[in-house]
This record gives structure tokens, sequence and C-alpha cells, in this order.
């Protein structure tokens, strides 16, 4: 087995990392690139990070010619373009552009959820925000009752980008937020998901505990 190429900087703790990993595992590439740990926060970014990335978030994928790129869906698209097997992204036509919305309402999730976990875990409690926060969780109940009444036959049509994504959005909720119990809301998800999350991509990936 010959070295890896590649090196992803990551947090096992992120949703946008392990949309990553899980393309990485099911087009077989996860040999292919090392994992560098790191854990940068918004007040306090990794040093080796902010070197390819000025932006300082992760995942960030430096490739074997020392170039770095940075934001998932960036990283997500490079990927799946490197493997002879049936591309996760669509390539063209209007598969594609509906696939990479569906990602995108996924990330949407993400994006809302890590914002609540920073808001309540590194702001002191006297300057939370609270209808600052009750938005950002109005954003993950409208997106969810999206996907729940539009999406769920195209999610379990096959696991690509889209269901990748939205496989990791519900992870990270069931990780950062049980409070929210999206399930109650969500039958036909919740279904798919108990399912889906059962994938070997899925379970490798798991968050710590």
């Amino acid at each position: 087995m010959s070295a890896p190429s590649m090196t992803l900087f990551h947090n096992p703790a992120s949703p946008f990392v392990r949309k990553v990993r899980v393309l990485l595992i099911e087009t077989g590439q996860q040999d292919r690139v090392a994992l560098q740990s790191c854990m940068p926060t918004p007040v306090n970014p990794d040093a080796e990070v902010v070197q390819g990335n000025p932006v300082g978030k992760i995942p960030a994928l430096r490739l074997a010619d020392g170039s770095v790129l940075h934001d998932s869906r960036v990283i997500l698209d490079y990927v799946d373009h490197q493997h002879v097997g049936n591309p996760l992204i669509p390539r063209d036509g209007s598969a594609r552009w509906r696939r990479l919305t569906l990602a995108s309402m996924a990330d949407g999730i993400m994006d809302a959820a890590v914002l609540v976990r920073y808001e309540s875990a590194l702001r002191p409690p006297e300057k939370h925000w609270a209808p600052w926060l009750d938005e950002q969780r109005n954003k993950i109940r409208r997106t969810l009752a999206e996907l729940e009444q539009d999406a769920i036959a195209e999610l379990a049509s096959h696991f690509d980008v889209a269901a990748i994504s939205v496989a990791c959005a519900l992870g990270y909720l069931d990780f950062r937020h049980p409070d929210m119990q999206w399930r109650a809301d969500t039958p036909q998800l919740a279904a798919w998901y108990a399912e889906i999350s059962q994938r070997p991509s899925m379970l490798q990936t798991q968050p710590p505990v």
C-alpha cells in the first residue's frame, strides 16, 4: 500500500469534515488521505490550517503538490473527480443542480447548528442573544420540514452528495443538539436516517461520544 498523497485537516466533531470522510470511504479513497487532527475555533484558529486557508476553517485538504483546497463543497467536488466509479455528484443536467441544492440545504442545517453550538459553548452566558439563537433553530426546523415533505424519495434513491450531506447534518444534531428532538416532527426522515446511519462509512466516521 502506497503512502497517503493528501492530508485532510480535520476534527471528528465537525459535520463538514465528516461529509468529506464519508465520500472518501464511499469512493474507496480513504487510504489516499492522511488525517491531521486540529481544533480551530472562531477565536483560536489553528496555525497550520491558516497557512493553507486564511479563513482558518476545516476541512482543508493539502494535495500532493502542496496546494490546499478548502470549503467542504470544493473538497467534495475534487475528491469525486479522483475515482473511476459512478460520480456521487452528478456532472451536469438538472440532477446536478437538484442534488447540490439538497446538499446546500443540509449545509444550512450544519451552519446553523454549529453557530448555536459556538454561541452556547464559547460565549459567556450573559452575552447570549436569545432571538438570534431561536432563529438559528428555526432555520433548522424549517429545512428539516421541507426535506420531510419534498425530498425523502430523492434521498432514498442513492447515497450521493445530497444523502451524505443530509445524513451528516442529522448526525450532528444528534451529537450536539439532542434537545431539539428532530425526529418527532420528521418521522420519514428519521426512518431514512435510521437505515442510512448504519452504512460502514457512517459508522466509521461517527463523532466522539
